[in-house]
């Protein structure tokens, strides 16, 4: 049977007051492109309705731009973006119950009114409420579009405002449901009013979500500022919701909500829930489950074994399961079904690029890095780094131009988001300037290799025996000039290389000895360092960072990567004290002392090691193994 014949018929004509008979047609598109089918989606909309005056095809359209547009982030496509995105606001608002007059708003002011806006909502009918929901959908899309695009801070502001009334909408919402569920409970007729769709349900639940787990991962200080306005992110709540709409619980095997039950927007609860477990994880612990992700990934594998999407969660599974042989398999699947977004593509390069660093594959890396600084636009500036330090360390002649060619070009091929630089293109930027001066890096692909977790990830065997012999090597040569360190690669960076050596020396053992938590380690693999012996190890070379911190020239961050690195090892060891006494010391700066003309301002990284160790703390005494 084709796509088309499953296809629901749109009813013609429109009327804006039963807005829902569309909701069928918004879910096929969806499936269709869950299903890698992302073109046939698109096709199938524009065909539905080609001027996009109907309310779900509008908005759900708007949201296929959104994601093409956060795919590439190439400027027309965000531009593009924006503008189908407002256009489905503007829809949105059209279907909107029209709010009260002036008069009658000012009186409720003065005489009090219902502040969470519940007696308006219960005026809605069904349509108006869901238009109320899509006008907060469709702002937010705009809103995170606007702040992506912005290039300076009073466009951020302005979406930041817009937020403010997204936010508004959906905590109204939200408190709607609870209390006409409660007013169900208390009738005696079930957990749920059975007068709220699922589709509305899935929604609210959605948005709610997603803003407490935005408003959670916040740094310190920006939460600060929002939670003065009023807004406080609850992360445990954020998951709870997002796993109301399918039914997810820790208890059970498999989801309580079945797909005949299920609202339109489940599939993107469950998938808003993958990426925390499994992407999010890097930065954050506090409620990460990976046997949850692979609970809701099993189910929807089945549901959509050629959806790219869910094969892109099978491959950062599997990287956090530390098997990324078997990574690499599900992201040469996801880029072998679809050939229609080519920028899904480049996600399937990106994430290979880095499972090659976990086997230290670094030809095979270096291909994916090659076709991302051809064709992506994302980061150019980390795309042509991450070429760069590959050639250097393959070698030869042809290879060593060729990366040095292109450290000239990554300082100017940075971007900004909200007129603020992105802290991988400065790290990068400043390592290419370095290269350019001293005509060389040390370990520059482990250093890298580092930042993107492929050290935490590797299998244990590829880090004794092709990661820690790249450190020896470089560790034997610093001991040679260990007396005159002067006559060192023309007297230029003796400490910052001897540092960086050390505590990559660090990271390694301290893996060997600690493997990361959700890891699937082979016991059978022999490593062939114990671990008391990997334990020791660690500790000597971060406390060799430590001393030798003062003399570093450039690279100031490795002492407070090296306390926080440190801080991990003592809590696995179960010296919570301890390891707190090194988190503080990252965020605090004290115990990281740099030479009369060291450091000035903020080092490389240093707000995403401020986001890790914050994390860190938080996590300490929770049961989760850091």
């Amino acid at each position: 049977m084709s796509q088309d014949s499953k296809a629901p018929p749109v009813q013609h004509p429109y009327n804006m007051a039963n807005s829902m008979v569309d909701l069928p047609c918004a879910a096929y598109a969806l499936e269709l492109f869950l299903a890698s089918h992302m073109l046939e989606s698109e096709e199938y909309m524009n065909k539905s309705d080609p001027n996009k005056e109907r309310l779900y095809f509008a908005t759900g359209y708007g949201l296929i731009q959104c994601v093409k547009a956060l795919m590439s982030f190439d400027d027309q496509d965000l531009l593009a973006a924006i503008g189908h995105t407002r256009h489905g606001n503007q829809i949105a608002q059209q279907h909107r119950k029209k709010q009260s007059s002036y008069v009658s708003r000012f009186a409720g002011y003065v005489i009090g009114s219902d502040s969470s806006g519940v007696g308006f909502i219960k005026g809605m009918t069904m349509d108006e409420r869901h238009a109320e929901l899509t006008y907060a959908e469709s702002l937010f899309e705009k809103s995170l579009l606007g702040i992506v695009y912005s290039g300076d801070w009073l466009a951020f502001i302005k979406e930041a405002l817009n937020m403010r009334t997204t936010i508004g909408v959906y905590k109204s919402l939200l408190k709607y449901i609870e209390i006409v569920d409660a007013e169900a409970v208390a009738r005696g007729e079930g957990p749920n009013d059975k007068s709220v769709d699922a589709h509305f349900r899935s929604g609210v639940y959605l948005g709610n979500g997603m803003l407490n787990l935005v408003l959670s991962l916040m740094p310190g200080k920006l939460q600060t500022l929002v939670e003065l306005l009023g807004y406080k992110g609850d992360r445990h709540v954020a998951l709870e919701l997002l796993a109301l709409s399918g039914g997810w619980s820790v208890e059970s095997a498999g989801p309580a909500v079945s797909i005949e039950e299920e609202g339109v927007r489940r599939t993107v609860c469950d998938i808003c829930l993958l990426i925390f477990h499994l992407v999010l994880s890097s930065f954050t612990f506090d409620g990460v489950d990976i046997a949850m992700a692979q609970k809701i990934l099993d189910w929807n594998m089945r549901r959509y074994p050629s959806g790219v999407f869910f094969l892109f969660g099978g491959g950062r599974l599997a990287l956090c399961r530390s098997q990324p042989l078997k990574a690499i398999e599900f992201y040469t699947k996801a880029h072998e079904t679809q050939s229609q977004y080519r920028n899904l593509h480049h996600i399937s390069f990106w994430e290979i690029a880095i499972a090659n660093f976990c086997l230290w594959d670094i030809p095979a890396s270096l291909i994916c890095w090659r076709d991302l600084q051809a064709e992506a636009t994302w980061s150019k500036a980390c795309y042509s780094y991450g070429m760069a330090v590959c050639l250097l360390e393959i070698g030869g002649t042809g290879n060593i131009k060729e990366a040095t060619k292109l450290m000239e070009q990554v300082p100017s091929l940075r971007q900004k988001i909200a007129g603020k630089s992105i802290p991988l293109e400065k790290f990068v930027a400043r390592k290419a300037r370095k290269y350019q001066t001293q005509g060389r890096l040390a370990l520059p692909v482990l250093e890298l290799g580092y930042l993107f977790l492929a050290i935490a990830h590797a299998p244990r065997i590829v880090v004794t025996t092709k990661m820690l012999p790249e450190v020896e090597k470089l560790l034997a040569k610093l001991k040679e000039h260990e007396s005159d360190p002067k006559k060192y690669e023309k007297g230029q960076g003796y400490a910052d290389d001897l540092c960086l050596a050390k505590f990559l020396e660090g990271v390694c053992c301290r893996y060997v000895a600690y493997p990361d938590p959700d890891a699937i380690v082979d016991e059978n693999d022999d490593c062939g360092i114990s671990k008391t012996e990997a334990t020791s190890r660690a500790k000597s070379a971060f406390e060799a960072v430590f001393l030798n911190g003062p003399k570093i020239e450039l690279d100031h961050h490795l002492v407070y990567h090296a306390h926080y690195e440190l801080g991990r090892l003592l809590s696995r060891e179960g010296d919570d004290l301890a390891a707190k006494a090194q988190f503080d010391l990252v965020l605090s700066g004290k115990g990281a002392e740099v030479n009369s003309s060291g450091k000035k301002g903020k080092y490389s990284m240093e707000q995403a090691l401020h986001m890790r160790t914050h994390a860190a703390i938080d996590a300490l005494g929770r049961h989760r193994p850091l």
